[in-house]
Formats: structure tokens, C-alpha cells, sequence
């Protein structure tokens, strides 16, 4: 009987007291073991995501939720698991990247000694992330952290490339002394082909990987949606919706930046040339 512990006697200067005196008995949930992290009692709540849904998503909801609950001040909550370790594969990606970027800038303006062309392929590579964005979007995959985001960095590399044989074309056409305007229809002429086929090329040997097919030579069979592709659908759907975005931004945004700087230079130019040379200074003869 429970009640019997009320009744429990203990030993005071004053004689036996009974223990209800000073211990008030309330219903709780039983709890095998006490946790304790950095000196504080822990306790663990631990559930999976229902299929279809984020688990980004869920535990945002659950943030805006926890305020509107009637939540001892004294309780903290941190979210562990596999939202943790999302949280932590994406800075590690955006500092990768970033680097990346910076790397290349520096690469690029010793390059070609001209921090215009050097944004304007960077400019590309950022902008190529809209055409990963598309390609999840089109194929109904969720953005991925982990592998999406080594698609991002893997997809940077093939963009670089195609804008820097472009732009170094155009140089080596400008400095024959062909005008900007001619210099750019022969460039668009002669890149287009290499540019279209290193696309096309690419996109086509990750198709299986974008569809999910997973193709057994040994057994002589092939499934699609395998469980063994789904983890590199995310990678490869990155890598060809965003090459086939910045294959557009190639071939019409960097020839149309390439023309405007070009006009804008001529029309500095014929500026510097109305205005004319600025007058020698005479100095005044000191009497």
C-alpha cells in the first residue's frame, strides 16, 4: 500500500517525525534511468519522419511550435539526429563552396588578368544553381543536403570549364583584331559545338542515374528504383539539370555581358576622346 509511506517515521533532533510532514507524494511517470549531460538531467524523445515529408520541414514546425507550448523556462530543447547532422553537412558544403568560389576567382583574374571575366564565369556558376533547383523541381526529387550539394560543387567545375574556353576564344579572336561584335558571332560559331556536345554527353551518361535504373550485368537484370540508386539520383539530377541551365547561360548571357562591356568600353573611349588631353600645367615664374 502506498499510503504506508506516509506513515514512515524519521529521526529528528524533535523524535520521530512523521515523513508526510514534509514530503508531499505526486503521480509521475516511471523512469529507469537518469541522464545527465554536462551536468544537467537529460531525457531523449526519439520518433521518425511520416513518408513524404522533410525532415528540415518537421523539425522547423516543431521549432515554431515549442514557444505556444506551456513549457517550464527552465526546459531546453536542441534537436539531435539526423536533423543535426543535416545542419552540419550543409555549413560544411556552403564553406566548400564558398572556397571554391574564392579559388577560382583568384585563378581566373591571374588568367586572364581581368576581374570583369573572372565574375562573369563566376556570375555562371552561381547561376547554375537555378538549374539545379529547376531539375529537382521538374523531376519531383527533394533537394538533398549531402548529395545535392556535391552535385553543386562537382557541377561548378564542368560550368567553369565550358565559360573559360569560351571567354579565352573571344581574347585570342580580339587580339587578331577582330572587332567585339565579329569576335563574338565567330566564337558562338566555333564553341558551340564542343559546349553542346560536352552537355549533351554528360547529360546522357547520367540519365540512368537521374531515372534511378540500376542495371546488373552479372544476373541480366534491371530495376528501376532500386534502393542502391536512390542515394545518387539526388547527385546526378544536380549535376544535368544544372549543366543544361548553364549550357543556356553559356551560349546567350556570356556572349550578351561579353557585347555590353564592350560598348561600354568603346563609349568610355570616344568619351575620353571628346573631352581631350587636360592641358599641360605652367608654372609661374617665382620672382
Amino acid at each position: 500500500n502506498l499510503d504506508q509511506i506516509d506513515d514512515l517515521r524519521i529521526p529528528t533532533n524533535e523524535g520521530l517525525v512523521p515523513i508526510s510532514n514534509f514530503v508531499q507524494r505526486l503521480p509521475a511517470q516511471k523512469v529507469s534511468t537518469i541522464q545527465r549531460t554536462d551536468m544537467r538531467r537529460t531525457m531523449t524523445v526519439s520518433a521518425d519522419v511520416e513518408q513524404g515529408y522533410l525532415d528540415s520541414e518537421v523539425v522547423a514546425a516543431m521549432a515554431d511550435l515549442l514557444p505556444t507550448l506551456a513549457i517550464d523556462p527552465s526546459v531546453s530543447v536542441s534537436f539531435r539526429g539526423g536533423s543535426e547532422d543535416q545542419q552540419e553537412a550543409q555549413d560544411f558544403l556552403s564553406k566548400a563552396f564558398l572556397i571554391a568560389l574564392a579559388v577560382m576567382a583568384i585563378i581566373l583574374v591571374t588568367q586572364f588578368n581581368s576581374l570583369f571575366q573572372a565574375l562573369l564565369i563566376l556570375t555562371a556558376v552561381v547561376f547554375s544553381t537555378g538549374g539545379v533547383m529547376l531539375g529537382h523541381l521538374i523531376l519531383d526529387k527533394p533537394f538533398g543536403i549531402i548529395m545535392s550539394g556535391i552535385g553543386v560543387i562537382t557541377l561548378a567545375g564542368i560550368v567553369v570549364n565550358n565559360n573559360i574556353v569560351f571567354i579565352d576564344t573571344y581574347n585570342v579572336l580580339r587580339r587578331r583584331g577582330n572587332e567585339a561584335y565579329e569576335a563574338i558571332l565567330r566564337t558562338c560559331a566555333v564553341r558551340l559545338r564542343p559546349v553542346l556536345l560536352t552537355t549533351v554527353t554528360t547529360i546522357l551518361g547520367l540519365t540512368p542515374m537521374v531515372l534511378g535504373v540500376n542495371i546488373d550485368l552479372v544476373g541480366r537484370h534491371v530495376s528501376i528504383g532500386a534502393p542502391s540508386s536512390q542515394w545518387w539520383t539526388q547527385l546526378s539530377s544536380s549535376v544535368a539539370g544544372g549543366l543544361a541551365f548553364a549550357t543556356i547561360l553559356t551560349l546567350l548571357l556570356t556572349p550578351s555581358l561579353l557585347m555590353i562591356s564592350a560598348n561600354l568600353s568603346q563609349r568610355l573611349a570616344a568619351a575620353r576622346t571628346r573631352r581631350g588631353p587636360a592641358p599641360d600645367a605652367e608654372l609661374a615664374p617665382s620672382p
